[in-house]
């Protein structure tokens, strides 16, 4: 099955591994170092240095923008979609299903963001999207609030410990497994 896996930091070896992935997105703070799985081809991996905060002006702090979610954008659509992509932050719960929403309006633009936002709820019960990446992904890939609509309906994850890695479907893959 192809899709988007969303993981912690902790686990990417493990999911890339597990699921056949040779592209990933890495959204971790600046100087969070970490070590790409050598499945992952480097040519095939980003890595956006941003803080998992929704509001700019925090201190050092870096807040996600629309570089960020451009760069996202423009990784997903070049993903050759033969195997999962891999998204992954510190936790897997706020920066990483964010982007991995946005990843997947971008490469299938043309489905339902409610239906894509509670897909995200089904696999994840954990996941809180980052409001700040889900804004500037609502208006990059011109929803018209639409995905900003969608997640706040799905409202914030369950608490986490970090540990729970899922596999987001695409709306292609999810309609087959529908049948």
């Amino acid at each position: 099955m192809t899709g988007i896996v969303v993981s912690p930091l902790a686990r990417i070896a493990e999911m890339a591994v597990r699921h056949g992935c040779r592209e990933m997105v890495s959204l971790l703070a600046k100087g969070q170092d970490f070590h790409r799985p050598a499945v992952i081809d480097r040519a095939k991996h980003v890595t956006i240095g941003v803080n998992d905060i929704s509001f700019a002006g925090t201190g050092d702090l870096i807040a996600p923008q629309e570089e960020h979610v451009r760069r996202i954008i423009d990784f997903a659509r070049n993903w050759d979609r033969t195997r999962p992509l891999l998204i992954h932050c510190w936790m897997g719960v706020s920066r990483s299903p964010a982007a991995a929403l946005i990843a997947a309006l971008a490469v299938e633009p043309d489905q339902d963001d409610a239906a894509l936002a509670a897909r995200l709820r089904h696999v994840s019960p954990y996941a809180t999207p980052n409001p700040r990446l889900v804004e500037i992904g609502d208006e990059a890939l011109s929803r018209k609030g639409r995905l900003v609509d969608a997640v706040r309906s799905i409202g914030r994850g369950a608490d986490a410990d970090g540990n729970a890695p899922f596999m987001l479907p695409t709306r292609a893959e999810s309609a087959r497994h529908a049948d």
